[in-house]
């Protein structure tokens, strides 16, 4: 992609960056966890609050 482009759609995010592969596995280990069993479905964002826009 671009260099461009990134910067356009890293300037739509508030958080200011992406997100890290890291972030999403540790969100994903969180809702398969035993930690997390009392969740019976939900929507997580994962897009550093641009979805909001």
């Amino acid at each position: 992609m671009p260099e461009e482009q990134i910067d356009y759609m890293t300037a739509k995010i508030p958080m200011g960056r992406c997100g890290t592969l890291d972030e999403a596995a540790s969100m994903i280990t969180f809702i398969l966890s035993p930690e997390n069993s009392f969740t019976t479905g939900f929507c997580f964002d994962l897009s550093g609050g641009r979805a909001t826009y």
